[in-house]
């Protein structure tokens, strides 16, 4: 049934918006966008609008495309007549903005993000099934309060916990430890968790000025760290570091220098697990254990993988807040 609300499709690219060339036998960008001719099935559910904001493929993002695509959304959400924006994006990087958004844009009326695991030419493209879900799910009344989700293969996660999990299976996208909020059938969108969203932060274009977005690299723990591969980070004029460690939380005793140095210069150094499940919890007292580090001023990050610790990072950055008001974020 069609409603009288409308929803706002974005699209930013991805393989949801390439086509497979024969000749060369390469997924690129085509000189026509392929959502359009989609027109006439979205029309069977609910009005809507189409903005082509962006059309590069998801390693190209920035945060500075984050946070303009922040705002456009925010802005479309602010209309009455619209019940919630769409967002078409590249699967590489689609959890990051997804979280971006999910942190930034403060109403209450859902973003919901999807894409395409096969270009729109290819044998079972998924592309035009995962638009439309997700249009779906963006029309539908209990997705309020829930902040950015992410649909694909016919399920709901949320930004804070999908991750691609595959390089190619169109089920790439999970949710360790939680499982989706929700499934798509053809009849019903049906949710089985209550709406729990986190604080929004308002940024005020702060990422937008001239000095650009906050420098935040990633650093990977694996045995036998040499401390002189972290030379960059007390080189350079970093904002922060996010430390992917072992385990529960934990690194080798050759790079603790490096962190201590790190903190006695005010860089907030965040700690995540590159484990794939769990928590990262102060639990050894060890060099380089996890109990040493929090000592330090090493600020844990419980439950978020490292990509979406260095969005959250760098949003807190630009925000202005300090590392006490960081720690206690995290």
């Amino acid at each position: 049934m069609v409603t009288e609300e409308k929803v706002v499709i974005i699209n930013t690219g991805g393989t949801i918006a390439m086509e497979l060339d024969e000749t060369t036998d390469s997924v690129r960008t085509g000189s026509v966008q392929p959502l359009h001719s989609v027109g006439p099935m979205l029309q069977r559910f609910t009005q809507y609008e189409m903005i082509d904001l962006f059309n590069v493929p998801s390693p190209h993002m920035t945060p500075n495309m984050m946070h303009e695509l922040s705002a456009a959304v925010h802005r479309e959400l602010s209309r009455h007549e619209v019940s919630g924006v769409v967002v078409t994006h590249g699967t590489d990087t689609i959890e990051e903005t997804a979280f971006y958004l999910n942190l930034t844009v403060p109403s209450d009326k859902p973003v919901v993000f999807t894409g395409a695991m096969r270009s729109s030419n290819e044998l079972g493209a998924d592309g035009p099934v995962n638009l439309i879900q997700a249009v779906r799910v963006a029309a539908h009344p209990f997705s309020r309060g829930r902040g950015s989700m992410v649909v694909f293969n016919d399920e709901i996660h949320t930004a804070r916990d999908v991750t691609k999990t595959h390089t190619s299976n169109v089920a790439t996208f999970q949710s360790p430890a939680y499982g989706p909020i929700g499934f798509i059938s053809k009849k019903e969108v049906s949710f089985h968790q209550p709406p729990n969203r986190g604080n929004t932060y308002s940024l005020d274009g702060k990422l937008l000025e001239s000095s650009g977005h906050p420098e935040v690299p990633v650093v990977k723990a694996v045995t036998g760290m040499n401390p002189k591969w972290l030379q960059y980070l007390l080189d350079s004029p970093i904002d922060g570091v996010v430390l992917e460690a072992f385990g529960a939380g934990n690194v080798p005793p050759t790079i603790v220098p490096v962190v201590r140095t790190l903190i006695e210069k005010n860089v907030p150094v965040v700690m995540v697990s590159r484990c794939f499940n769990g928590y990262v919890q102060d639990v050894y007292g060890y060099e380089g254990g996890g109990r040493q580090l929090r000592n330090l001023g090493v600020i844990l990050c419980p439950d978020l993988n490292a990509q979406k610790a260095r969005i959250k990072l760098l949003i807190l950055l630009a925000a202005r807040l300090s590392i006490t008001q960081i720690a206690a974020e995290f």
